[in-house]
């Protein structure tokens, strides 16, 4: 039985959760959103299972993601499922997407939310030392018990979180139609390095280097990836509180070179600098 999940990444979460249901699964292949961003067309995958994992923000869905479930024709698959993961509430998200798939023909069978370690210093530091790990190794739990599910074929409807359903109809509408030009908020110090490690990391390729350091091109996700990747703190997000010394996030075991896997760049080439 062949297993298809779709992913999308800022800070690395969902795709160590997409590899961990992953690894229960006979026969899985992981694929990234933001390598089909600029392709044409509906996408029909060839699969027995098809899933979609993703983190959740402002209550919702990644815009990007959300453009990439009305593309979706799912009328081959037995069993459909989607995973988030949250910092704080996310259920709101799984709705959002049932609603976006069923418009498309097809629902979700299955629906679950992980905790994972929150990454949006502007509203709140990042866990980090014990705190971190303790998260992380409980979120390494719940994954497998997902993964044994899936792997079983187990319904699990999207729930209902009234907290969640009233922060997505709070913020996520503004959100959803700002986040492109959300990267005017973005600053560089005078740290910048010009290493370039933000072009490399950005899934919406919405980032180059212009006299040696980054200019943004109004095609953001607010991912925060080059928030998180800037091996010296010189970029800040300057909404909120800010981002100056409040902590940066990424899962430990995410790389350079799986960011830009996920932009669909499969070149082989020298370990690049915080790779």
């Amino acid at each position: 039985m062949t297993t298809i999940i779709y992913y999308f990444t800022g800070t690395g979460n969902s795709l160590a959760a997409a590899r961990r249901i992953g690894v229960a699964q006979d026969d899985c292949m992981l694929v990234p959103i933001a390598s089909l961003e600029d392709t044409a067309g509906g996408i029909a995958p060839q699969a027995d299972r098809v899933g979609i994992v993703c983190p959740v923000y402002d209550g919702g869905l990644p815009v990007m993601v959300a453009e990439f479930a009305k593309r979706l024709d799912l009328s081959r698959a037995d069993y459909v499922f989607a995973v988030v993961t949250m910092g704080g509430t996310g259920v709101s998200a799984l709705r959002q997407l049932d609603g976006l798939l069923r418009a498309q023909g097809r629902g979700l069978d299955a629906a679950f939310a992980v905790r994972m370690p929150g990454n949006f210093p502007p509203l709140y530091r990042p866990q980090s030392g014990s705190k971190r790990d303790e998260c992380l190794a409980s979120a390494e739990k719940r994954l497998a018990e997902i993964g044994e599910a899936i792997a079983r074929g187990q319904a699990a409807p999207p729930g209902v979180a009234l907290l969640s359903a009233v922060v997505k109809a709070v913020t996520y509408g503004s959100f959803s139609k700002n986040v492109h030009g959300g990267d005017t908020a973005f600053s560089v110090s005078d740290a910048c390095t010009g290493c370039g490690t933000c072009t490399r990391v950005c899934p919406a390729g919405n980032i180059a280097l212009a006299a040696g350091r980054p200019a943004w091109n109004h095609r953001c996700e607010l991912c925060c990836a080059c928030l998180h990747f800037c091996p010296v703190e010189a970029i800040q997000l300057n909404v909120l509180m800010g981002t100056k010394g409040r902590g940066r996030y990424r899962h430990p075991a995410l790389t350079v070179a799986d960011m830009r896997v996920q932009r669909g760049e499969m070149a082989s080439a020298p370990p690049e600098p915080g790779a």
